[in-house]
């Protein structure tokens, strides 16, 4: 089945960890794929990897560079806010640079990527996915700055859902939050650590199903909310987490 063809699915961060299953996924499913990522060279090599996709340099900080690099499209119909940084660290540990360096990508950044993008939807309608996390909606003492992070993304993405609502705008916005997936990102997080053994472990211990996930396991929902199959759906939380929010 090719549950997303016709449709044009913009992807942030999407060169390397969650973004590029949820490139492979939708293109696997027929959509066109915008594969978005400041990483050029591990972006281009998805794009030929996916075939009927394209890489477009973003910088998702940046007005300019969200302005490029919608610009080429006629339309988007799904645009997933994934790209992401985390911080590891507690209120006394971590640095002002470092709390507006993680606002500035994981937050501003869904903010201008959904203005940017809006243009491109509100006629003929579409799904805005924003990539939260378990920390949206449950606090850490090591995870000040992305708690705060993700907790913004979570309330930002129901307000957007209101607004469409509210405008007529045919336009879904969701927010998934994922809970320990192993990916690049999960790697970064444990090179903070003095011990990322134990650090791991305990990813793994707030898991009751007793492991970390796979990135597939969140391409699939985001398949989901690309899909028409998800059109009821608006302004929710999606949790994949292996149970640690029961």
């Amino acid at each position: 089945m090719a549950r997303l063809a016709g449709k044009l699915a913009f992807v942030t961060g999407a060169a390397s960890g969650l973004g590029a299953a949820i490139a492979r996924a939708y293109a696997a499913e027929g959509a066109q794929v915008v594969v978005a990522d400041i990483d050029e060279p591990a972006g281009t090599a998805l794009a030929t990897e996916l075939g009927n996709a394209q890489f477009v340099r973003l910088d998702v900080t940046s007005e300019q560079s969200w302005a490029e690099a919608v610009a080429p499209f006629a339309r988007i119909d799904v645009l997933v806010n994934n790209a992401g940084i985390t911080t590891l660290g507690s209120i006394e540990e971590c640095t002002v640079a470092q709390f507006r360096h993680e606002l500035d990508i994981d937050v501003i950044g869904v903010f201008i990527g959904i203005q940017a993008a809006l243009p491109k939807m509100k006629q003929h309608g579409g799904s805005i996915i924003n990539m939260s996390s378990l920390a949206g909606v449950s606090a850490s003492a090591n995870l000040v700055v992305y708690n705060a992070a993700k907790a913004a993304v979570t309330l930002m993405t129901k307000s957007c859902a209101l607004h469409f609502a509210q405008s007529g705008y045919p336009i879904r916005c969701n927010s998934i939050h994922p809970g320990a997936i192993h990916t690049p990102i999960i790697d970064k997080v444990l090179a903070q650590s003095d011990d990322p053994d134990a650090l791991y472990a305990s990813f793994v211990a707030t898991h009751p199903i007793g492991r970390l996930g796979k990135p597939e396991e969140i391409a699939a929902i985001a398949v989901y909310l690309a899909s028409d199959e998800s059109a009821f759906a608006t302004g929710a939380e999606f949790r994949i987490d292996g149970g640690a929010s029961i």
